[in-house]
């Protein structure tokens, strides 16, 4: 039997799929051997103490290490075009987002967040969402942010009073709405793999034919796995007695093509929100690492 190829992952705790991976061999069976970047995925839950480019999740791309990863659609695209890897165009995620308030909060409706700062993770799928939820309600000057830093963070800045609003992604919702807080508004949106430039592609191909194995697990058993939850809550949370058997599944996986008219869309919100500021490449074929 041929040696297992080594990689190294980052998953973003938004989904189930990489631990039921490994719990059901189905990496393995791909002859793959991931090892989690630790430092990265529980970086990505903390406060942030620098801007773009020193975020945690940033690291492996600048130092040219070889690495998986995966942000908002938006970010994914910004990242490559700052010159940290390449966006995969041949698979994507469906996940949510919301905005969440405290219950004694005097905030009921989209138009109360005016000029309200709102807690996200710097230029990552928290902070993309908020204008992309906010601007059919109000004017681009009138949406705040408040860079705070990773998912766990965010609640605890909610929690604490130090933000009216935080931007959440799972699992931080169904802990929010365990909590008690109140949604305000929310909905999906798409993630992209973010890779280093050096990626093999048939390695690419066979990490995505496992992701999508655990994708049909879930479908078909959601209870079995709902567990590794666990795995996703940030340290800070980790000793509160979670019902996760009563979550959900999370951000969903799609084994095919970015549709094109999406991927128009994010290039047209990057632009429009000024979010392209970094981007020194902004032509498709510069910044995609397609499997095709």
């Amino acid at each position: 039997m041929s040696a297992l190829t080594k990689i190294r992952i980052f998953p973003t705790g938004m989904r189930l799929h990489e631990w039921i991976a490994f719990e059901e061999g189905y990496f393995g069976a791909e002859g793959l051997d991931p090892e989690v970047m630790w430092d990265v995925y529980l970086g990505q839950m903390k406060a942030w103490s620098g801007g773009y480019k020193l975020r945690p999740q940033d690291q492996p791309f600048l130092e040219g290490a070889q690495a998986i990863g995966n942000a908002c659609a938006w970010g994914s695209v910004c990242n490559a075009g700052a010159g940290m890897g390449k966006f995969v165009p041949d698979a994507y995620g469906v996940a949510r987002h919301a905005i969440y308030v405290r219950p004694d909060s005097r905030i009921r409706r989209p138009e109360d967040l005016r000029g309200v700062p709102i807690a996200v993770g710097l230029m990552a799928g928290s902070h993309y969402n908020v204008p992309y939820r906010l601007e059919s309600y109000l004017s681009l000057t009138d949406i705040k942010i408040e860079p705070v830093g990773g998912f766990g963070r965010r609640l605890d800045a909610l929690l604490k009073g130090e933000v009216e609003a935080a931007s959440l992604l799972d699992p931080q919702i169904y802990m929010a709405e365990e909590l008690g807080l109140r949604k305000i508004l929310g909905g999906e949106f798409n993630t992209l793999w973010w890779v280093d430039e050096s990626s093999e592609r048939d390695v690419l191909r066979r990490y995505f034919t496992a992701l999508a194995r655990a994708d049909a697990a879930i479908e078909r058993d959601l209870g079995r796995y709902l567990p590794l939850w666990t795995k996703c809550v940030p340290p800070e949370f980790a000793d509160r007695p979670w019902r996760v058997e009563q979550w959900g599944a999370g951000e969903r996986f799609v084994f095919a093509p970015y549709p094109a008219d999406r991927l128009a869309e994010v290039m047209a919100a990057i632009t429009r929100w000024g979010m392209g500021r970094e981007m020194q490449i902004t032509e498709f074929d510069r910044l995609a690492l397609s499997l095709a």
